[in-house]
């Protein structure tokens, strides 16, 4: 019994003179373009003999042969084994996987000029280089990481979060956020009405008032052109997590995350990151759920 390499043998040499192959085709699409003639020959000829059955199968033994040889070859990166710029918007990971490397892909250490930063920011930076604030991701990294435990604590609590994102490069970013949420979830992608909060009756009206206006926590992917509703948290004693940047006082939020708040990447990594987060809170809230409605079943007495 010949062994395949010595079966793909011919085959690649007659390929090689093959004037429907190029000299610089990849490995990859010359064995494609050898296996599509292939089955077309095998389509032209009808298999009725015998003999035509052990042609068909020494071609498909050879077929065989030729994957073997030319796949270690070939390159075994797709495009689901390797980044993409839309994975953070519609694949983010969870906060445990989340690495230095992503945080700096996205660019999230690009700060502002040094002549512009805040003074309460200084404990953030890690220094400057060319005129521009470096922002330390060592820091950005595990608050981050308390933002994303201080989102899954609300959700699992039934509590409910808003996404503010008010440019036009953010509000894909937090709708997808929003809708990992489900019915906990909400999100702000144009303007934020002032009075929202501060002033529901004028608003929603009484009859809204009985459901829940006040949310549990929001989430400012742009703070600086959200101060309005920065006040308007405070005063109503609501939480709040935002990426500050190196002009930005922390201080305007519970909750700051140190990072570039003008990359697009930067944005729908951290608010993917908080909302997969959030995702997880629903999920066990879920199951609590469940857990408690079969409890009550057991106990319910039966006629």
């Amino acid at each position: 019994m010949a062994s395949p390499s010595s079966i793909a043998r011919p085959w690649l040499a007659a390929a090689r003179s093959s004037k429907y192959v190029k000299p610089r085709i990849s490995s990859r699409i010359f064995a494609r373009s050898v296996s599509a003639q292939d089955a077309l020959n095998t389509k032209e000829v009808p298999l009725e003999t015998p003999e035509d059955w052990v042609k068909f199968q020494a071609q498909r033994v050879a077929r065989t042969a030729l994957y073997e040889e030319m796949s270690q070859y070939g390159s075994t990166q797709t495009r689901d084994n390797t980044f993409q710029p839309h994975h953070s918007l519609h694949r983010p990971v969870a906060p445990s996987q989340l690495t230095l490397s992503a945080l700096v892909a996205s660019g999230a250490h690009f700060g502002h000029s040094k002549t512009l930063m805040n003074p309460n920011f200084i404990p953030y930076a890690y220094g400057v280089r060319a005129g521009i604030t470096i922002i330390d991701l060592d820091q950005t990294l595990p608050l981050l990481r308390r933002a994303a435990n201080l989102v899954r604590s609300i959700t699992v609590g039934d509590g409910t979060v808003v996404f503010v994102g008010t440019r036009p490069d953010l509000r894909a970013a937090v709708r997808k956020a929003a809708e990992r949420l489900e019915d906990q979830g909400y999100y702000v992608g144009e303007k934020w009405l002032p009075g929202t909060l501060t002033n529901k009756v004028h608003m929603f009206g009484s009859n809204v008032l009985r459901d829940r206006v006040t949310p549990d926590l929001v989430v400012f992917l742009n703070p600086i052109a959200n101060m309005h509703a920065i006040r308007e948290c405070a005063i109503e004693h609501v939480p709040t997590i935002g990426i500050v940047d190196s002009n930005v006082d922390p201080r305007i939020v519970m909750y700051p995350i140190p990072a570039n708040d003008e990359s697009t990447r930067t944005a729908e990594l951290i608010v993917g990151v908080l909302s997969v987060a959030g995702r997880e809170g629903v999920l066990l809230n879920k199951e609590e759920r469940e857990k408690k409605r079969f409890q009550n079943s057991q106990r319910s007495p039966r006629f």
